[in-house]
């Protein structure tokens, strides 16, 4: 199965969003800093997220991003699509042509599989990840991290890019 970095960026962008917006809208840079990921990747992400009507960008000060609508009614699986990514179990990238440009004898099955995954992470919306008490550890170890690197107090992490 193939989920690129695209798709687990914009996830996990999307997650520390919800995670975050009690505060008000979310600036890119605070979501770079908490999940290592650079600021230019953040903002193609987004740029594809906001298209799909999943988040609204706030200008001015304070400004930032915010969900479109409740975290209860985005799902995992519209975040991956929006960035047009797929969730592939096939090697042919669900073309058929997997042997020598015919169908492969195992194409149907691992079709069948990409399905019931995008039906899995179409069930899973952003406020049931938010309610996980793992998730919520792990962002207040986060936020915390980030709270001492702004107060000198914690050496910077290194940012990925995609």
């Amino acid at each position: 199965m193939r989920l690129t970095t695209k798709g687990r960026y914009a996830v996990t962008a999307m997650l520390d969003l919800a995670l975050n917006a009690q505060h008000g809208p979310v600036n890119l840079n605070d979501i770079s800093d908490r999940q290592s990921i650079s600021v230019s990747y953040l903002e193609q992400l987004f740029a594809k997220l906001r298209k799909s009507a999943l988040v609204l960008s706030v200008r001015g000060p304070g400004g930032g991003y915010q969900l479109a609508r409740a975290a209860d009614g985005i799902y995992v699986a519209q975040i991956i699509d929006a960035v047009d990514e797929s969730v592939d179990a096939t090697r042919c990238g669900g073309q058929g042509d997997c042997q020598q440009g015919a169908t492969c004898l195992t194409h149907e099955l691992w079709t069948d599989l990409s399905q019931q995954i995008h039906h899995f992470l179409d069930n899973i919306s952003l406020q049931a990840l938010v309610a996980r008490r793992e998730v919520q550890a792990v962002s207040i170890r986060q936020s915390e991290q980030q709270r001492l690197r702004h107060d000198g107090l914690a050496p910077d992490t290194h940012l990925a890019t995609a």
